[in-house]
């Protein structure tokens, strides 16, 4: 979970994820051994940050009692390990397809992800479905940016990304990055040149644009 979330929005946070249909402020209370007005102030700032809503209203011999939940960006917050499940996948696909059958299904995915969103970038210009690019990739998880790179008196669109989303599964089967290659190709209808990559010990992975 995140450090800029306090311990006590921690515990709290994870009070909600073990009861799924909601608690009230008063059981949050007791649970967390704070004051109703405590439990307030934490579920104020959870609230406007997104992470948790009020879902219902229980029942009781009194006024009904506002029941909160987590969001799916407040579930988002606790710890989920992909990579193991991935390399289980990649292993059995290299093993029977080999490195140029991994590189192949890589690809496949890659083409397959960017023709579901070629709809939204219909009648755009070159510079709207970079930007269109850009934006889906920090939407992946990606510190990704277009800049300019001037060669030969020719200036040629490069993509950076100064991070990989999934550094440790791309050091140990390369063919991953072809699902960037084959996605940004794609969507920008432009030849791919990965100039730099992560898994290779770079400190960026950048992306040359070329006319097809």
């Amino acid at each position: 979970m995140t450090k800029s979330i306090g311990t006590r929005r921690q515990q709290l946070l994870k009070l909600l994820l073990q009861n799924k249909s909601g608690m009230g402020i008063d059981a949050l209370a007791t649970e967390l051994g704070i004051s109703r007005t405590a439990v307030q102030q934490h579920i104020a700032s959870l609230e406007r940050d997104g992470y948790l809503v009020c879902d219902s209203f229980a029942k009781t011999a009194g006024r009904p009692v506002r029941l909160y939940i987590l969001t799916e960006e407040g579930i988002n917050l606790f710890p989920k390990q992909y990579s193991w499940f991935s390399e289980l996948v990649l292993d059995d696909i290299k093993e029977t397809q080999g490195d140029a059958g991994l590189e192949d299904f890589m690809h496949r995915l890659g083409v397959r992800t960017a023709n579901s969103l070629l709809p939204q970038v219909e009648g755009k210009s070159e510079a709207e479905k970079i930007d269109f690019l850009i934006n889906t990739m920090q939407g992946m998880g990606y510190e990704a940016e277009a800049v300019a790179q001037t060669k030969s008196k020719a200036e040629k669109p490069l993509i950076n990304a100064c991070n990989c989303v999934y550094h440790t599964v791309a050091m140990k089967y390369e063919q991953v990055c072809e699902f960037d290659r084959a996605l940004i190709s794609t969507l920008l209808e432009k030849d791919v040149e990965q100039t730099h990559c992560m898994a290779k010990g770079e400190h960026t992975c950048q992306f040359a644009l070329h006319k097809k």
